[in-house]
């Protein structure tokens, strides 16, 4: 295990670096009659801000947006608008401010470089893993899961008079490395070696915007999050601290070309090919695959349909090659209350048998075929619903509840169905800490599963704190 104290040198050094350029860009501009503050004092002087807000400062006005309202509020939110991946949202505006950027040069640039700090703690009655539970895998104990660095630059699709471009770069540093590693990028640290914690580059993208195709077009290009889906792999884009069992089990990141063409405020299309799920396209196991996504809102707003296929090719079993199909639905009850609900369904065909004289890829599971099959075809289907409510501007609770059934036991490695329900608090100090306390209930329904195959329950106390700069 690599202790959390040896931690990201990259971050580190990148956060020197723009110290360094901000002490440059500050020995550079003209003395003031009052001593300009340095970078660290800026720095801190950002977090006072945003948890102590002046009451008496005029309000500021929101830059332009093209399209609909957004439904809900972010924070205490995720997100603002229904999300779709593979894309930045068309036609809104890049309104963020970050610590580092204030600090580096008042956020005048648009190229930014922000991340945060993510540790956790959780008590369960299992002993050693939680698993197939995400985030909080290691039972009873406190860890990093994450320290993440982005450094990118948006495409500004609220013009329609030119051409744009952006870049997303992100270095990730945790336990949670394990749900964004592909096969080729430094996946050896989990492939062969299992190891605790582990760096991923997560996502590696070149953003194209087009204005007059239809109402806006971003092309995609690089590594980037498998687009269908409420949760996300990195902490802040998630309703929870932990995962559902839905997601845990589903494609994590895709290297690939993604064309997002908004049609107009109630329709969106994707269309793209990859080279599968979590393997880079110089592997044996990378093949061309397909993805089609529709996304409609309704006039309201109250509504959201995103249906999509994802990594769609022969199905022959190959690392992760999961034929995915995924529909979302939106729904928001009324300015405080709203749900987010996700099913799919996937399978790969000649997965290689539990037992059999074909081993399966190294760090997978084998299917539970029938009597005399050396391969079959593996199935699973999950659901889960999200149920929130807003209590302030800063604060919202969730109820999540989920149903996987893994029926070959390919993904989880027990052949059974599993639920779980979850009691979630989010509350937010300012817009930069987050801190994510719940209460999680699993049972598996078939076969003991928990506990390294000991146990039908398992019951998990847990928090995170999320740390923006």
């Amino acid at each position: 295990m690599t202790p959390p104290v040896r931690v990201l040198p990259l971050l580190l050094s990148l956060i020197f670096l723009s110290f360094l350029n901000a002490q440059a860009q500050d020995q550079g501009q003209p003395s003031p009659a009052t001593p300009a503050k340095n970078f660290f004092v800026r720095w801190a002087d950002f977090y006072g801000n945003d948890w102590h807000p002046d009451s008496n400062a005029p309000a500021s006005t929101p830059p332009a947006r093209r399209g609909v309202p957004s439904p809900i509020d972010a924070p205490p939110f995720p997100f603002a608008d229904w999300p779709y991946g593979g894309s930045p949202v068309i036609g809104e505006p890049d309104t963020n401010s970050y610590p580092l950027m204030t600090a580096i040069n008042s956020a005048r640039s648009r190229i930014k470089i922000y991340g945060w700090l993510d540790p956790t703690v959780n008590a369960s009655t299992s002993t050693h893993r939680n698993s197939p539970v995400g985030n909080d895998l290691y039972s009873n104990r406190f860890q990093l899961n994450q320290a993440v660095l982005y450094v990118e630059r948006l495409p500004d699709s609220v013009q329609r008079d030119h051409i744009d471009w952006g870049f997303h770069l992100t270095a990730l540093y945790g336990t949670d490395y394990r749900y964004t590693t592909n096969k080729g990028y430094f996946s050896s640290q989990l492939i062969d070696h299992n190891r605790q914690y582990g760096f991923d580059p997560s996502l590696e993208y070149l953003d194209l915007y087009f204005p007059h195709v239809a109402q806006g077009m971003n092309l995609r290009i690089g590594r980037y999050i498998s687009i269908p889906g409420i949760e996300a792999q990195l902490s802040p884009n998630n309703y929870l601290f932990s995962h559902s069992l839905l997601y845990v089990i589903d494609p994590f990141t895709d290297t690939g070309v993604l064309a997002t063409i908004k049609l107009n405020d109630r329709w969106l299309v994707q269309l793209g090919i990859t080279a599968s799920h979590d393997v880079a396209p110089w592997t044996a196991d990378a093949k061309p695959s397909g993805t089609a996504c529709l996304s409609y809102t309704t006039r309201s707003v109250k509504d959201n349909f995103y249906l999509c296929a994802n990594g769609i090719n022969d199905s022959k079993y190959a690392f992760d090659n999961l034929q995915q199909y995924d529909a979302t639905w939106y729904h928001k009850f009324s300015k405080t209350i709203h749900m987010a609900t996700e099913t799919w369904y996937m399978y790969q065909t000649g997965v290689s048998a539990v037992g059999g004289p074909i081993a399966p890829e190294p760090n997978t599971n084998g299917a539970f075929c029938r009597p005399g099959q050396i391969r079959c075809t593996a199935p699973e289907y999950a659901f889960v619903n999200y149920l929130n409510k807003q209590l302030s501007p800063h604060d919202f609770v969730t109820i999540r509840s989920d149903f996987l059934n893994d029926k070959k036991g390919q993904r989880t490695g027990y052949q059974t169905r599993y639920s779980e329900n979850t009691l979630s608090w989010n509350h937010w100090i300012g817009t930069t800490i987050q801190i994510r306390p719940e209460l999680r209930f699993d049972h598996a329904w078939d076969t003991p599963a928990y506990d390294s195959g000991t146990h039908r329950n398992q019951f998990t106390a847990a928090t995170d704190l999320i740390v923006h700069f």
